[in-house]
């Protein structure tokens, strides 16, 4: 029996072994090795030797050992917060307050997610995009910490198949927006979900399908400067090195994309687009072209439009892109960023912005990028799956500046006084004593600087989801609005006592 277990055990390996080479060595096909063997990694000497950055910037490493680095946000003290997907947890990358280039520390900021990917911050709020369904959690921008319990407010999405990931982002009109990848390479979803950009308001509610016929739109942002939706789009594989093309969209509510009938401007699909019925024909000549092609097979994915007035002229309002890298051509392609540019007329122009992640002869991988993300003084942060890396760019005049501020005093500005209502502290007053409150407070918890945290609204927002010990009572607003009025008043009184 053994000896049977054993021959059966070398079969099926033999056999995984063959039917990967099969598909690794199919034609059309070059993968990342690397990626495959969690082997690739990257160091400050390598990013100088090889990576180069577009005139009038500066690239470094931020930070190493982030493996598996998806998505970015910028806190208001500028640490990164990064998703890791595969390890089900997304952490948080301290500022660089000692002006070395380089991350002050990691720490894992929340575990034991389903594969998170997208993130961003509101007000005091970080949402995060599991595999199947989107939650949200208090967070405290002063120290880089939770402020509360994680609550998922959308769940039910289907993760299975091809493109599980999820992301999301808030748009201009207060809503959610949310991404949901195909299952498949090309094929008609059962779900019709899947394949589509959706939205959905800040609590989670009212859930609808925004636009359709997306393959993979992981990444999409605002432009500035027309107040467009635009997002990337992967194009299928299987036909050929050259087609078809990845798309850059305008999205607009209620139209459809083309996938999986069409690719590129309306050519209809080998498999579902051709000899097709009248309606898929009418479909595909309804379907919206993209405004922009890139290359096939280089799998464009974050998309960030550059905001801040500290970028040189030529690059404000202008779009960055990361091209996370082919594997579906013969030979390698993409894995770089590049820059897009909108003239007068809307035309696009592209040009590379960061690039040596591939080398000259295209044989040799040095990372894939992935999300980039801006924060307010113009620096430009870049993820990089493939060696678990986030890079800083920014301008030269930039990089100056922060080289000497250090030698500048900080000077911020004066807190706005609070305005305590002494009508709702008195009734704050009641449930804190009608809940046994104190006990807990005095013995294990003191409550001490609450003003530098908090304002009145999110600390009456912090009592829906509060760290444990504390039980969520479901308090009203008008309660929570009344508790919060009251522990405030407890640090003025504190404060003029000289406590």
């Amino acid at each position: 029996m053994k000896s049977l277990l054993k021959y059966t055990l070398i079969f099926l390996l033999a056999l995984g072994t063959a039917l990967t080479t099969l598909v690794l060595f199919a034609p059309g096909v070059s993968v990342p090795w690397k990626q495959l063997t969690g082997g690739a990694e990257t160091d400050e000497e390598t990013v100088e030797q090889q990576i180069h950055v577009a005139d009038g910037f500066h690239v470094e490493l931020f930070a190493d050992a982030v493996p598996n680095a998806r998505w970015l946000a910028v806190t208001r003290r500028g640490d990164v917060i990064v998703s890791q997907p595969k390890r089900g947890r997304v952490a948080l990358l301290q500022a660089d307050n000692d002006r070395d280039g380089r991350t002050d520390g990691q720490r894992v900021l929340i575990d034991g997610l389903r594969r998170p990917h997208g993130l961003f911050l509101h007000e005091d709020w970080l949402y995060i995009a599991e595999s199947d369904g989107v939650g949200r959690v208090p967070f405290d921008h002063s120290d880089g910490r939770l402020a509360g319990s994680y609550l998922k407010i959308v769940d039910g999405l289907a993760d299975e198949g091809n493109h599980w990931t999820k992301t999301i982002a808030m748009g201009p009109d207060g809503w959610i927006y949310l991404s949901s990848g195909s299952t498949c390479n090309v094929c008609e979803e059962e779900d019709p979900r899947r394949a589509t950009i959706m939205r959905f308001q800040p609590d989670g509610s009212d859930l609808e399908i925004y636009a359709t016929g997306l393959r993979n739109s992981v990444g999409f942002d605002w432009s500035p400067k027309d107040g467009g939706l635009y997002a990337t789009d992967n194009g299928r594989d299987w036909l050929g090195d050259d087609f078809p093309p990845c798309e850059l969209n305008l999205v607009e509510k209620g139209a459809f994309y083309g996938w999986p009938y069409a690719n590129g401007n309306r050519v209809p699909d080998p498999d579902f687009g051709v000899d097709a019925s009248v309606e898929i024909e009418e479909k595909i000549a309804t379907s919206r072209p993209p405004v922009h092609d890139f290359p096939a097979h280089n799998a464009p994915l974050g998309i960030t439009f550059l905001r801040s007035p500290a970028q040189p002229p030529g690059y404000r309002d202008a779009a960055l892109v990361a091209l996370h890298g082919s594997w579906n051509r013969s030979t390698k392609d993409g894995y770089k960023v590049v820059s897009l540019h909108w003239d007068e007329r809307g035309n696009i122009r592209q040009r590379d912005f960061l690039w040596g992640f591939l080398s000259e002869d295209r044989s040799e991988v040095h990372g894939r990028p992935v999300a980039i993300a801006e924060d307010d003084s113009g620096n430009i942060y870049i993820s990089d799956d493939y060696v678990g890396a986030i890079y800083r760019v920014a301008s030269e005049n930039r990089r100056s500046a922060r080289a000497t501020a250090g030698k500048k005093p900080r000077i911020q500005a004066p807190h706005k006084p609070l305005v305590i209502d002494s009508g709702a502290s008195q009734r704050g007053e009641e449930l804190y004593r009608r809940h046994g409150c104190a006990r807990c407070h005095k013995a294990q918890v003191p409550l001490r600087d609450l003003a530098k945290k908090y304002n009145l609204q999110s600390l009456a927002d912090y009592f829906d989801t509060p760290t444990p010990p504390m039980p969520s009572y479901g308090f009203s607003g008008t309660q929570k609005r009344a508790l919060a009025h009251y522990l405030m008043s407890l640090e003025v009184q504190a404060q003029s006592n000289g406590d």
